[in-house]
């Protein structure tokens, strides 16, 4: 894809190409990263089969884009591999890890493959390290390690790992475009450390990490590298601790020093630098000023460096206007402009006709060249449609029906799209006649099929009334409630799933293969169920589940129950670390054939006098770790989904079920990253969790739960679901959301996390009732629950069993305190 569509700007020693993603999946198709770190972190392995392992994997990723018609030469294929986390890999490369890894770096401020997992997980035992923070990558259901900055954190070039894999691309044939998160975004994403002085921002070390910055620079050009491309979605969000005018002083004072000062003087620009992308996926650079009248213009910000390219999202994001009087925008002459026409955060098909529209709409801006991209990295999406036409080793029977197939587009189709509107965009559209008529045509398709619309689906949501969203006063059901559990204060549970072993793994295989007959497969879902319960009792919990071994994801089991859904069996996609789902598709309107849950639910009352939460996920979370239609609002499908969940509820308390949990992990997660865009949100989305919980009795306690921190910015939205308990991840954040519940008047039960399960690490007795009694002393001990940040699914009982003794025996120690 070397042609571009304008001249190139005349200072760039290599033409940006005319297509390219700005990302791709670096899990692998068969999840072989994945598999390789949880070997090498269980000691199978050594750092060296891990190395070669992911160099495979890199070398068969650049492989397969070349194939897909990404250039091997011009820059067009990305470099953006990561072991983990590429937010952690910016801070391990700068040598800017908190003082409690000090010991795990080496003399040049390395870190071995290891203390890199270190960080990101923690370590237990007699050497115990709490792990970085984890929160959302902006509105993905990807989560970054959030880095702790102090005024005295190392800061330089400690590892030249963007470096070598670069000479490892070019070894290989294949000259690639290195993708590292951008400066300003580090720092504004980072977490002042414990030790800052009150006012501290981490922004104050942007000269420090600019100048690492410029030596990495250095070092790519210095190995012949053309680009690079510095992604900084922070200038797309006001969901940040930053005013966006000290951003904007940022940005200035940091590509001042990185594209203009580095070129100065040098009688080859290639030799002093890569030409610099900057990118700005997840929303539009162009926004209304903010209350106080500060302008939200990023894409003129990033127009008046001395940037070479500029990657714009215009599926999140409008197209942008200019402010010169011809419309076009000034310093956008010298520049290409990289149009993120194709959706990289969704599975569906683009309408190549309606984007190639798009993309000559952004020629009156004026650019130097224009480029057509991805709208975000493909890190989001699976790796390719035509591993859903035949079922997987692991998966079986999940093929996808050919009719949904050909409306969707995962990571490799969508390359082929950038690469179909760019060569329209350099060669004409004639040439890519028969491509354009193929997606018109499957474009046609889901608009018509059947089950796409469903009549008594949009009459039932329309005859919906305010008196279906509503519960009663909140004190008269504590108190019904209470009579009818009868439970101690600090009461203890867990938020859901319990580990799930080998041998359940395997008889869930078996069953969906059907070579386990049901009847098997029955037995031996309710032998762990009775198992896990007796372990509950024995440890001494108040409250039980039922561990959820039938469940093979928490959306995705719901997914399999409901019409309108379908499930894949290779669609891998990387939550954080080595955690992956296969997000549903959600394709149709949303129907409850039969109910999901209730069997299990009644077996696992029957074996306890304690009581019993049915366990359920809710609608906001059901959409944010799905791919959903996007031919209607969001409101509109969260609604379907809360009817669904509405009916499961009323079974579950029909069956006498006490307490009924629907998880929403995700509320926070599809926040809008546009204040201007939150209130709309907040509106469906608690209405869509109340319209599912609103049909109980008083006597019936509603738990939800939320996880991965942040919550400052919907507390309102918090308290508005009212529930009568709500658990909240608040471990790694040492019980930082308590006191803004306290703040903000939050009267009803509370369960802030004590365990932190995303870690390895057994947390102590006195690390847990440390974390309680800072719970109590914040907000009334009467509301207070004890229980895990999140579901143990993915831990071992060697950890979970001790973590949850800990967690009664701490539990029982302030209850004591409590009393006297």
């Amino acid at each position: 894809m070397s042609a571009t569509s304008l001249p190139s700007p005349a200072h760039l020693p290599v033409p940006f190409p005319a297509g390219t993603v700005l990302g791709y999946p670096r899990i692998g198709r068969r999840r072989e990263l994945k598999k390789a770190v949880e070997s090498f972190w269980a000691g199978r392995s050594t750092a060296d089969e891990l190395d070669t392992t992911a160099r495979e994997l890199r070398l068969a990723t650049l492989r397969r884009l070349v194939s897909l018609g990404l250039d091997a030469d011009d820059a067009s294929v990305p470099g953006s591999f990561s072991f983990y986390d590429q937010v952690l890999d910016v801070a391990t490369s700068l040598g800017a890890v908190p003082s409690r890894f000090a010991s795990l770096t080496g003399a040049d401020g390395r870190l071995d493959l290891a203390g890199y997992f270190t960080v990101a997980r923690g370590a237990g035992g007699q050497d115990s390290r709490a792990p970085l923070e984890m929160t959302k990558w902006f509105d993905t259901n990807y989560h970054y390690l959030v880095p702790e900055i102090g005024p005295d954190t190392p800061v330089r070039l400690v590892d030249d790992r963007v470096v070598r894999e670069f000479v490892e691309a070019k070894e290989a044939g294949v000259v690639t475009r290195p993708v590292v998160v951008g400066p300003v975004t580090f720092l504004a994403l980072s977490k002042a450390a414990d030790d800052a002085p009150a006012g501290y921002s981490p922004l104050d070390r942007l000269d420090d990490v600019v100048a690492a910055y410029a030596d990495l620079l250095r070092a790519l050009a210095a190995a012949g590298a053309p680009w690079v491309q510095l992604d900084e979605p922070v200038l797309v969000t006001d969901s940040v601790d930053v005013p966006f005018a000290e951003l904007a002083a940022a940005v200035t004072s940091a590509y001042r020093t990185l594209a203009t000062d580095l070129s100065v003087g040098a009688t080859d620009p290639a030799a002093a630098r890569p030409a610099v992308l900057v990118a700005a996926p997840f929303g539009g650079l162009q926004a209304a000023p903010l209350d106080d009248g500060a302008a939200r213009d990023g894409l003129a910000l990033l127009a008046g460096t001395d940037v070479d390219a500029i990657a714009v999202d215009l599926v999140k994001g409008a197209v942008p206007t200019g402010s010169a009087p011809d419309g076009t925008v000034p310093g956008l002459a010298t520049k290409t402009l990289v149009a993120g026409v194709v959706d990289g955060h969704n599975v569906w098909r683009a309408d190549l006709v309606a984007k190639l529209g798009t993309v000559e709409t952004v020629r009156a801006l004026g650019a130097g060249a224009l480029a057509v991209g991805t709208s975000t990295s493909l890190l989001h999406v699976p790796h390719d449609v035509e591993d859903e036409v035949f079922g997987g080793a692991e998966t079986p029977g999940t093929v996808l029906d050919p009719r949904l197939r050909e409306w969707l587009a995962f990571a490799d189709q969508k390359v082929g799209e950038v690469a179909t509107l760019a060569r329209a965009l350099t060669a004409g559209r004639d040439t890519v006649a028969d491509a354009l008529a193929v997606s018109s045509a499957a474009v046609a398709s889901r608009a018509t099929a059947a089950g796409v619309v469903e009549p008594t689906v949009r009459e039932r949501a329309a005859a919906l009334t305010d008196a279906d969203f509503a519960r009663g006063s909140s004190a008269e059901r504590a108190a019904a409630q209470q009579a009818r559990l009868n439970l101690p204060p600090l009461p203890t549970t867990t938020i859901g799933s319990f580990p799930q072993t080998p041998e359940i793994r395997r008889a869930r295989a078996q069953w969906t293969r059907g070579t386990l007959p049901d009847a098997d497969y029955t037995t031996a879902m309710r032998g762990e169920i009775a198992r896990v319960v007796a372990l509950q009792e024995e440890i001494g919990l108040d409250v039980l589940v039922h561990g959820e071994p039938e469940r093979n994801d928490m959306v995705q089991y719901f997914a399999e129950h409901l019409d309108g859904f379908a499930v894949t069996a290779n669609g891998w996609v990387q939550s954080y670390g080595s955690r992956c789902v296969r997000p549903p598709i959600l394709w149709g309107d949303v129907t409850r054939p039969e109910p999901m849950t209730v069997e299990w639910s009644a077996y696992t009352a029957s074996l306890t006098e304690k009581p019993v939460k049915g366990m359920l996920t809710g609608p906001v979370t059901i959409l944010a770790w799905s791919f959903v239609r996007d031919d209607q609002p969001l409101g509109d499908t969260a609604n379907q989904v809360g009817l669904a969940l509405r009916d499961e509820i009323a079974d579950l308390e029909a069956a006498g079920i006490a307490i009924v949990q629907v998880d929403e992990p995700a509320l926070r997660e599809l926040l809008p990253l546009r204040r201007a865009d939150q209130p709309a949100y907040l509106d469906w989305s608690v209405g869509s969790f109340r319209l599912a919980t609103s049909g109980v009795e008083a006597a019936t306690q509603i738990h939800t739960h939320l996880c991965y921190s942040e919550f400052g910015e919907v507390i309102g939205a918090i308290d508005g679901l009212d529930a009568d308990v709500t658990s909240v991840e608040a471990a790694r954040s040492r019980m930082e959301i308590v006191p803004e519940l306290a703040d903000a008047g939050y009267a009803r039960g509370i369960g802030p996390g004590v365990y932190d399960i995303h870690s390895p690490r057994v947390p102590s007795t006195e690390e847990v009732t440390e974390l309680l009694e800072l719970a109590v002393k914040a907000i009334d001990p009467a509301l207070v629950w004890v229980n895990p940040d999140c579901g143990l699914k993915t831990r071992g009982y060697d950890e979970t069993t001790p973590s949850l003794e800990h967690l009664v025996a701490a539990a029982r120690t302030v209850r004591a305190t409590l009393a006297s």
